[in-house]
């Protein structure tokens, strides 16, 4: 019963959101251009500034916000081809990626992943983790986040350098330590698609990098913005950890999820201004995104509004909602209640 009355449900949603799968370029360049002018002003002020002063503390505010926004590009860079937006990937890559050592190739590919409906919550997920079961695992997850910005400096400064040298090595690179993921489990395929495109934009960010230190030892950047720098991407980095935590249930057994398996273990927070601070570029809507991912950020809430407006109360979608990330986040942690700690036959099928 409950399996059709959600098939009933996807008919009329899908109804809903007809003709909602259209980029519009303006609102994703206005969208991008602003925020990066905005993030990286932030920052540069917070460099200049005295430090630990209020104004710097501000500025630091600003730019971790802005510049957290702006990496956010990435997942609709995920979903959307060089025909839908020309050059974007590749300014992206310019105002966030190379600087924030968050290049596309780390995410493009790899995401994927996480929507299929073979893959969604099973141990070839890259974004997925059985935290339900386990708080201390969640806690653990979220302190280490801290320590991703000094990661990726090791990944994309002495370890690609070393890769340029060695080809054997460039090729392990970029199967076990060149997708952004929460499982470690997980394998990326090295075709020659990816090595190649990983190479490059590895090549762009060392060349950015070794300019940016050349220019430090030579005294005209202050070695206050490699500090700073660390500042904003750890700050970032835990945000979206926390963010991460709260778009899903995390109650996967290890096997696959039927569509409504994936809606129910997805999570929409709408919120209001202070959402958008901590979700934003449409991830809020993450249970929305996962049901129709072809929506554009930027029609998500008309999605979301349509949908909410004509479906009964009772409906299957209506279950994806919370009312806050604090909220999920303690519904998460609280879990283990539910669930038996995994067993190490349980881990390993995770």
């Amino acid at each position: 019963m409950r399996s059709q009355s959600f098939h009933l449900e996807d008919i009329q949603t899908r109804e809903l959101v007809r003709g909602l799968n259209t980029v519009k370029p303006v609102i994703f360049w206005l969208d991008l251009l602003v925020t990066a002018s905005i993030g990286w002003t932030g920052f540069a002020l917070a460099v200049a500034l005295p430090a630990f002063s209020l104004a710097m503390v501000g500025s630091l505010a600003v730019a971790v916000f802005a510049l957290y926004r702006g990496l956010c590009f990435t997942h609709e860079i995920s979903h959307q081809t060089a025909r839908t937006l020309p050059c974007f990937e590749t300014v992206w890559n310019v105002l966030f990626g190379y600087p924030m050592l968050m290049p596309s190739c780390v995410y493009s590919g790899v995401h994927q992943n996480h929507h299929s409906l073979s893959t969604y919550g099973t141990s070839r997920d890259p974004e997925y983790m059985p935290f339900a079961r386990s708080s201390l695992m969640t806690v653990l997850f979220s302190i280490e986040s801290f320590l991703i910005p000094v990661v990726l400096a090791t990944r994309f400064l002495p370890l690609s350098l070393a890769g340029m040298v060695w080809r054997p090595f460039q090729n392990w690179l970029v199967v076990y330590f060149s997708s952004l993921t929460m499982n470690l489990a997980y394998r990326r395929e090295a075709s020659p698609q990816v090595i190649g495109k990983v190479r490059l934009q590895s090549a762009h960010i060392l060349l950015l990098w070794t300019g940016l230190l050349t220019i430090a030892a030579a005294g005209y950047l202050p070695w206050s913005f490699f500090a700073v720098w660390l500042a904003v991407c750890s700050l970032v980095s835990f945000i979206n950890t926390l963010r991460t935590l709260g778009a899903h249930a995390y109650e996967s057994s290890g096997d696959p999820l039927d569509r409504q398996g994936q809606l129910l273990d997805s999570i929409d927070t709408p919120g209001a201004l202070w959402t958008e601070l901590w979700a934003p570029v449409g991830l809020r809507y993450h249970a929305l995104h996962h049901y129709f991912p072809g929506i554009p950020y930027h029609n998500l809430p008309a999605a979301w509004k349509k949908i909410c407006l004509a479906i009964p109360p009772d409906a299957v979608y209506h279950q994806s909602r919370s009312q806050s990330l604090a909220h999920s986040l303690f519904a998460l942690v609280t879990k283990r209640r539910k669930f038996a700690e995994p067993t190490v036959e349980h881990a390993l099928k995770l």
